[in-house]
């Protein structure tokens, strides 16, 4: 049981962040295009915009999930400190007590650096979308995996070392530095980042890349997918006609 330690937090943490995602892109979009085609440029604002809300409405679940999923496991550095939590709502309580409010936004900023992830993510699928709607109809199952999963593993691989120093933080039971001090946001980024450099070389950065594209190729992929045919779906339902175009 241990490769789905901490699978209901990551599942509560996920259905939060992808509902609050997607309603602020579509809403903005709604609200900005107004019945215009979409563009590239559009898609990427958009795609920012809606994940700094995201960042900062779903930070503490995110910090709370990454604890309890690495709670338990077995680390070779001693700085890092071990937990205990019962749960998810004992993770929140011992956090506060121990390490204050602001300890649920561990790892923010380069959260926000990452806003870039699902704003290229998108930005790419809107745009195959609109490639393939020019010569047929409507998205197939088929078409929305697969330009789901190549749009995800684009802004994966472009984004994955920061991904790393983002995990990094949200755990924040390790000493940032030899003297164990409290650094600037950007300088924790700076300093883990050429930490790893200088212990694996330069595609240290890149560590852990192959399982981190399966997980999240697949995810995004089936989200899209089944994204796609809920919208479908439900325009069918109310009667409405389902735009062709985005």
């Amino acid at each position: 049981l241990a490769p789905y330690r901490g699978w209901f937090p990551v599942i509560s943490s996920l259905c939060c962040s992808n509902f609050v995602y997607f309603y602020t892109f579509n809403s903005l979009k709604t609200l900005w295009v107004k019945g215009q085609h979409s563009t590239t440029g559009k898609d990427l604002v958009l795609g920012v915009v809606a994940g700094v809300v995201n960042v900062l409405l779903t930070t503490p679940l995110w910090v709370v999930n990454t604890r309890l999923k690495l709670q338990g496991a077995k680390f070779r550095n001693e700085d890092i400190v071990p937990t205990n939590y019962k749960g998810i709502v004992d993770a929140f309580h011992q956090i506060i007590r121990d390490e204050g409010l602001l300890a649920l936004w561990n790892g923010t900023f380069p959260s926000l650096l990452l806003v870039f992830n699902p704003a290229i993510q998108f930005m790419f699928y809107e745009g195959f979308k609109r490639k393939l709607l020019k010569k047929q109809l409507q998205l197939t199952s088929l078409d929305a995996f697969v330009i789901g999963a190549i749009a995800k593993a684009i802004a994966t691989t472009l984004t994955y070392p920061l991904q790393t120093v983002q995990s990094i933080l949200r755990f924040g039971r390790h000493r940032l530095n030899p003297e164990n001090r409290t650094l600037g946001s950007l300088k924790n980024v700076l300093y883990l980042l050429q930490q790893r450099v200088r212990r694996f070389g330069l595609m240290g950065l890149y560590k852990g890349l192959e399982a981190k594209l399966l997980q999240t190729v697949l995810t995004a992929a089936l989200m899209f997918l089944v994204y796609e045919k809920l919208t479908a779906a439900t325009f069918t339902v109310m009667g409405l006609k389902h735009p062709r175009k985005h």
